[in-house]
């Protein structure tokens, strides 16, 4: 992860224009003993499945990304942005075998069967239409803890 200081001008300039939303009526929850988690994950590394429409600059949807999937591609390029550790190990921004294990030894209760991506340059505000989906399909199957992973 890179300083905003530190960007090239085009990435900087970007990401100082964007503005923090507002939530004007957070969900907060109270949370699950570890025991009962029905776990997602949402990333913003623009990961998807080999040969699924990669993520444009700016996208506002996301993909689905299902659990025993491992044949992943990200479209997340920018010079600030160094691709090595996912290259090397797809836990690093997707720990999908991590979670696995948790769940094999009882630490959690279980893995949702669809994880998410988006693409991280998008600015929030424009994407609430996408995360709104997100949340309902998660609804649908029980998941009740998101493990967000902004990259």
């Amino acid at each position: 992860m890179a300083k905003i200081t530190e960007m090239p001008a085009v990435g900087r300039g970007f990401i100082s224009e964007l503005e923090m939303p507002e939530i004007e009526h957070p969900a907060w929850t109270p949370p699950v003993p570890a025991s009962e988690r029905r776990i997602s994950i949402v990333s913003t590394a623009a990961v998807s499945r080999r040969g699924e429409k990669p993520f444009s600059w700016l996208a506002r949807d996301y993909r689905i990304i299902p659990k025993d999937e491992r044949d992943l591609v990200m479209t997340h390029v920018a010079v600030e942005f160094d691709r090595t550790a996912w290259q090397q190990d797809l836990n690093a921004i997707l720990p999908l075998d991590r979670l696995d294990e948790m769940a094999q030894d009882g630490e959690i209760g279980s893995v949702a069967d669809e994880h998410y991506a988006f693409m991280g340059a998008a600015d929030p505000r424009d994407m609430e239409k996408s995360a709104r989906e997100v949340a309902g399909r998660m609804k649908q199957e029980g998941v009740n803890t998101v493990f967000l992973i902004p990259v």
